[in-house]
């Protein structure tokens, strides 16, 4: 592993090939009846202890993974509290998802019951490592499932404490398993399996289309969170003193390496000039720095090679013809300038069809729109192949709701930049893929619906 402050290699994990990938697949395969067994209460009980478990080495599995990803401490922690939350939170759902009773035309009585899948093929991406991994393993097993998780290969080392962990629980041998690998190996093999029955992907939509495609062949269950290029529209009667810094973070945070970023910042023209002096001061006050240190705001991006992908875009950019504003420059300083460091970038008077405008860009890069109308606006919102997140700033609740309803997303915030609750469902439209994660909703991706009927 490569450490993406030092650009150093800092510790070893052996790439899981084709026959570990069978392995695991194998043990997960005899693990379902044994898993099935474990009644409502008791498989409670056991995702409780998981989330005790990981609260209780917060400190341990934070310091992991801000040193494996390279972002701040503090947002490391959050994460691994995020991590035991949504155990606790699918644990609690265990005995409270059940089938159902219909009636129908015939004399007798018909019945639904929910049954696991089997075994679940879970590929998570590397910039939440721990996070996205509780977020498939922890419905996935409330509902009877057995999983194969297969971690980024940048960043294993979270979701391979995890495994422990679960053991340490209580949860039998085989039931979850964790096998890190290349995507082209390990991933491939996870997904052509024969005994996987349900795979969710989280990642570039280049790569998700192709876990679709291989997955068909089996005609496998696909779950896909992918990328994104989420719009942020800011209205004239925008409380700017909280539209501003939110703006800010909902593309600086983690980096920019965030498929929920909303890199498009569209601001009506009247208060461009004002939201755009303000942004622009917020960003060039943001503290790079070490992810150890605790004021540390901006950490590092995954990798250089990463690193030079944004940078590429920064100049794309300004050969484009859009305004670099600030930032975009790699750190001179000597703590900094050996890591994958790049100040966070602000580009003003960007076109829509602009290629910095249309593609993700993955980093921390913000892109200045203005227009002069709310059906501009949401034109110009609706002008991209992805659709997954996306935020509205307005005091006037009626055009809030009317353009929330028009803008083409899986998820909208309305005066805030917060729109992912462990509670609601989570997922895109159109590029940014199907199914969805979180709340009670993911639990239809981890289930079979078996309708019976008994003739009186």
């Amino acid at each position: 592993m490569i450490d993406p402050v030092t650009g150093q290699l800092w510790t070893t994990v052996a790439a899981a090939g084709v026959e570990d990938i069978d392995r695991a697949v194998q043990a997960a395969d005899q693990a379902r009846a044994t898993w099935r067994r474990v009644n409502s209460r008791d498989r409670t009980r056991l995702l409780l202890k998981l989330a005790d478990l990981v609260r209780d080495q917060i400190d341990v599995l934070a310091q992991l993974e801000s040193r494996n990803v390279g972002k701040p401490i503090r947002e490391a922690r959050e994460e691994v509290e995020l991590a035991a939350d949504c155990f606790e939170y699918y644990a609690g759902a265990i005995n409270k998802v059940g089938g159902q009773t219909i009636p129908v035309a015939a004399a007798g009585t018909s019945l639904t019951w929910r049954e696991p899948i089997g075994v679940c093929g879970l590929i998570a991406p590397w910039n939440f490592p721990i996070a996205i991994a509780a977020w498939k393993v922890a419905p996935a097993l409330a509902m009877g499932n057995t999983v194969v998780l297969k971690p980024a290969s940048q960043t294993p080392l979270t979701a391979l404490r995890l495994g422990e962990l679960a053991l340490v629980a209580g949860i039998p041998p085989g039931v979850m398993n964790v096998v890190p690998g290349k995507g082209q190996v390990a991933g491939e093999a996870l997904v052509n399996h024969p005994l996987v029955r349900k795979v969710s992907f989280t990642g570039s939509t280049a790569v998700g289309s192709q876990v679709m495609r291989l997955a068909a062949e089996d005609i496998k269950r696909v779950s896909l969170e992918l990328g994104g290029k989420s719009a942020n529209l800011v209205f004239a009667d925008a409380d700017l003193d909280k539209a501003v810094p939110k703006a800010l973070w909902s593309v600086f945070s983690n980096a920019g390496q965030d498929c929920c970023a909303r890199s498009r910042l569209l601001i009506e023209r009247s208060i461009y000039p004002d939201f755009l002096g303000r942004l622009t001061e917020q960003c060039q006050a943001l503290k790079l720095g070490l992810p150890s240190d605790p004021q540390t705001e901006i950490g590092s991006l995954i990798s250089q090679h990463h690193r030079d992908l944004v940078r590429q875009y920064i100049e794309l950019g300004q050969q484009e013809g859009a305004t670099l504003v600030c930032g975009g420059e790699i750190p001179t300083t000597p703590s900094l300038a050996q890591g994958a460091y790049l100040y966070p970038a602000i580009f003003a008077d960007v076109r829509p069809q602009m290629r910095i405008a249309q593609e993700e860009i993955f980093g921390p890069v913000i892109c200045l729109i203005p227009f002069d109308t709310e059906a501009e606006a949401i034109q110009i919102a609706n002008h991209s192949l992805y659709g997954l997140s996306g935020s509205i700033w307005t005091q006037d609740i009626s055009r809030a709701l009317r353009v929330a309803r028009a803008i083409e997303t899986g998820v909208l915030s309305i005066n805030t930049g917060h729109s992912v609750h462990l509670e609601a469902p989570f997922g895109g439209v159109k590029r940014s893929g199907l199914g969805r994660e979180l709340g009670l909703a993911v639990l239809d991706q981890y289930t079979e619906i078996k309708s019976i009927f008994i003739a009186e």
